[in-house]
């Protein structure tokens, strides 16, 4: 459920492509289940593509790993969490159109 640009994110690897990552990184905490996640799907791919070298964005299923989810105190998905320099920076929730998600990207980079 994700293109070439959005990064698959699980226990093994979050510290390495998130913490430890150049570039501010956008992880949606997502499940299979949820209709919401899989509305946003395509919106994060065209955001991958358009903020390519500036923003990586990835993708957490909770189900999947429910440590980092408690972690994080995510507690309704889909919740978007923008790390920069191995800092969550701001959190976004809810489905919402690529406008807002430019937005909140925007003001945070």
């Amino acid at each position: 459920m994700a293109s070439e640009n959005i990064v698959v994110l699980n226990s093994e690897n979050f510290e390495a492509e998130v913490l430890q990552s150049e570039l501010p990184v956008l992880v949606d905490f997502w499940a299979q289940w949820c209709g919401p996640c899989r509305m946003v799907a395509p919106v994060l791919d065209q955001l991958a593509g358009e903020y390519e070298g500036k923003l990586r964005i990835a993708k957490l299923n909770v189900d999947e790993n429910q440590e980092l989810s408690n972690q994080f105190q995510v507690s309704s998905i889909p919740t978007f969490l923008l790390f920069k320099s191995g800092q969550m920076a701001d959190r976004m929730m809810g489905a919402m159109p690529k406008s807002a998600f430019k937005s909140f990207l925007d003001r945070n980079l």
